[in-house]
């Protein structure tokens, strides 16, 4: 079920996710957040080779492609050979979409293994202060 929504990822736990992308594709992980000044966390790697990954917003699902901001723009990742991590942080309501891009492959598929996290902000009001 896509996209996923912030209580979805909350309750993902500890375990990874593993996405199956076929050469000359790309697949797309959809976060719809409904509040601002949350952060999502991302963690992955893919075997057997390198994968492109990019972040875009999207303030509705009405709204066009060309209109979407690239928050982080498509960049090959030696993710085969080390981790990623990454996070964005929440400034608008909207979507959030994770794009793991293998389109450059002509003829090797690749595995990509995720975890995603959903931070709130710590918002300190002084209520421990005797």
């Amino acid at each position: 079920k896509l996209p996923l929504t912030v209580e979805e990822i909350m309750n993902f736990g500890e375990s990874n996710r593993e996405l199956f992308i076929k050469s000359s594709t790309y697949s797309i992980i959809p976060i719809t957040v409904t509040e601002m000044g949350l952060t999502i966390s991302w963690i992955f790697s893919s075997d057997p080779k390198s994968i492109s990954f990019s972040v875009v917003y999207q303030e509705s699902e009405d709204t066009p492609l060309d209109q979407c901001k690239v928050l982080i723009p498509m960049t090959r990742c030696n993710s085969h050979k080390e981790t990623i991590r990454g996070q964005v942080k929440v400034r608008n309501a909207g979507i959030y979409t994770l794009i793991f891009d293998n389109t450059f492959s002509r003829f090797i598929s690749k595995r990509v293994f995720y975890h995603l996290a959903i931070e709130r902000p710590v918002i300190y009001d002084g209520s421990d202060f005797p």
